[in-house]
């Protein structure tokens, strides 16, 4: 299975859960500033940003992997950050009455433009420029983290695929280790310093 693939699939993980919300899930707290509304805009922005970047390519990658995007963005201006959580918002306005179709219809739309590009091409975005495999596979963790998010605020499950996390753990464990953070990462996985999570 290639990473367009597993990206598509929690993409569909994501929108089968937006899809089970009830009309009083809509206003909950979701994560930080945000209610699951602008939660589940911000994260269906994770396929509205493959569809706007794909028509502008490239010809040499600035940023080497999924890793170094996200330990890029990690590194940027806080006020960067907090563009993206407006947007978050105004995105959760914009899916209106129905967010589990609007949604579906803008992964039906990736679906066609990805079966309809060829090869891999360099695309140029907002970190700089990527591999559009690499890239998709950032907007994978975006959906595994968010759908995952969104399960914790409205007390569902997240039916994620297998691949989807474990390539999320993939790319998440890269960054930490481009970051210097490869030590707290592995710190946190083994119930050290305060994490709940019991491995070891």
């Amino acid at each position: 299975m290639n990473n367009a693939d597993i990206m598509l699939d929690a993409a569909e993980a994501f929108v089968a859960l937006v899809s089970e919300l009830h009309h009083d899930d809509w206003d909950r707290p979701g994560l930080g500033v945000w209610d699951v509304r602008s939660l589940v805009g911000h994260t269906g922005r994770a396929v509205v940003t493959v569809l706007d970047y794909l028509p502008h390519t490239a010809d040499v990658a600035e940023l080497a992997s999924a890793a170094h995007y996200l330990a890029v963005a990690y590194g940027v201006d806080p006020a960067v950050h907090e563009g993206v959580a407006a947007r978050g918002v105004e995105a959760g306005h914009e899916l209106g009455d129905e967010p589990a179709e609007v949604i579906e219809t803008l992964i039906s739309r990736l679906r066609v433009a990805l079966a309809d590009t060829k090869g891999d091409p360099v695309i140029t975005t907002r970190f700089g420029t990527i591999a559009l495999s690499d890239y998709l596979d950032t907007r994978l963790v975006e959906l595994v983290v968010h759908t995952s998010d969104l399960a914790t605020a409205v007390n569902r499950e997240a039916h994620l695929p297998d691949a989807a996390v474990r390539r999320t753990l993939d790319v998440i464990a890269d960054a930490a280790m481009l970051t210097g953070r490869g030590v707290a990462a592995v710190r946190q996985l083994s119930a050290r310093d305060g994490s709940a999570f019991v491995l070891l």
